[in-house]
């Protein structure tokens, strides 16, 4: 059973603007989107920036710097010049609290 830290409170995320929170020294980004929240490494596979600085449209964030886009489902990247995926993490909800665990999904 993995084990699940509060990571912000859900009234805390706007709509498709990722927020960035560190888990235990891992940067996180969690994102509301489609009535879904999600987990993801903050840290494009990439070049070492942050992706919470991006934009985040289609359950994609994009890296700001050169345009990589991931999955915030499955972390995987949608084109160049990424090619390596991020890790995403699981997410609930419990009253207001944002729930992650840093055990990857994939």
């Amino acid at each position: 059973m993995p084990a699940f830290v509060r990571a912000c409170g859900f009234g805390e995320l706007e709509e498709d603007t990722p927020k960035r929170v560190e888990l235990d020294g891992t940067p996180v980004s969690v994102v509301r989107t489609g009535g879904e929240v999600f987990a993801i490494n903050d840290i494009c596979s990439h070049a070492n920036v942050s992706l919470s600085e991006g934009e985040v449209e289609d359950c994609q964030i994009e890296c700001w710097l050169h345009g990589s886009a991931f999955d915030l489902r499955t972390g995987k990247p949608s084109g160049l010049p990424a090619t390596r995926p991020v890790p995403v993490y699981p997410v609930k909800i419990e009253g207001d609290d944002v729930l992650v665990s840093l055990n990857q999904e994939s």
